[in-house]
C-alpha cells in the first residue's frame, strides 16, 4: 500500500502456540511489520501474550523497560485490578483481554503505542480509575499525600510561588523559616527531576494541584 508507514512489531508469548496464533492473525496486516527480537529498535512495539501478570512476566516487562523498550502492548487472559497499576507502572501502553483481541483491536493498540500514546478498553480504564481513587483515599490521603506525590504543605508553597511571592513572603505567610521554604522547594525539584521552582509550578498546574 503506497505511502503506508508500517509499524515494526516484535511478538512475544509465554507459550509458543500463542505466539504462532498471534503471528497468523497479524501477518496479513499491511499496517504492521512483524520482526524478530534481534531486529527491534526504539520504534518497535513489543506485543506480549500472557495468561496473567505473574512474577515472570513482571520481570520480563521490567527488563524491557530498563532497555528502553517502552512501547509495550499486553494481551492477557485475566487481569486483576492491582495488576492494572503494575502494568501502567511498567510502561505498558495498551492492554486487551484475549477474548477481545481481534486483529483490528490489536492493530489499533499497536498504532497507538507506536505514536507514544496509551489506551485501555473502557471497562479496564474504569477499574484502573477505581484503583487510583482507592490508593488516594486509603494510602496517600492519611499520610497527607496525593496521587502526584506532593504533600499539602508542598502544594501550598507552590501555590504561593505561582502567585509571585518571594521566599521570604511565603515563609511569613505560612509561618515557616525561609530555610524551610527553600528546603521544601529543593525537595520537590529533586524528587521529580525538575529544573527549578518555575518548572515545579508548571508540574503542579499540569497535575491539577494548583
Amino acid at each position: 500500500m503506497a505511502g503506508l508507514v508500517r509499524v515494526p512489531v516484535v511478538l512475544s508469548a509465554t507459550d509458543p502456540i500463542s505466539k504462532v496464533g498471534l503471528a497468523a492473525a497479524l501477518r496479513g496486516r499491511d499496517e504492521l511489520q512483524l520482526i524478530e527480537e534481534a531486529e527491534s529498535g526504539p520504534a518497535s512495539v513489543i506485543m506480549t501474550v500472557v495468561d496473567r501478570l505473574d512474577d515472570a512476566v513482571i520481570r520480563e516487562l521490567r527488563a524491557r523497560q530498563a532497555r528502553g523498550q517502552t512501547r509495550l502492548v499486553l494481551i492477557t487472559t485475566e487481569l486483576a485490578d492491582v495488576d492494572l497499576l503494575v502494568a501502567v507502572e511498567l510502561g505498558v501502553r495498551g492492554v486487551v483481554l484475549r477474548a477481545d483481541a481481534t486483529p483490528e483491536v490489536l492493530v489499533r493498540l499497536v498504532r497507538t503505542a507506536a505514536s507514544g500514546d496509551a489506551t485501555l478498553p473502557p471497562d479496564l480504564l474504569g477499574r484502573l480509575l477505581t484503583q487510583v481513587s482507592r490508593l488516594q483515599r486509603d494510602v496517600l490521603a492519611p499520610r497527607g499525600l496525593n496521587i502526584a506525590g506532593l504533600s499539602e504543605r508542598e502544594i501550598e508553597v507552590l501555590r504561593l510561588v505561582a502567585q509571585g511571592l518571594s521566599t521570604g513572603e511565603i515563609a511569613e505567610r505560612l509561618s515557616y523559616s525561609q530555610r524551610t521554604i527553600k528546603t521544601v522547594l529543593h525537595d520537590i525539584v529533586s524528587r521529580f527531576q525538575l529544573r527549578n521552582r518555575t518548572h515545579a509550578v508548571v508540574y503542579a498546574m499540569r497535575e491539577g494541584l494548583i
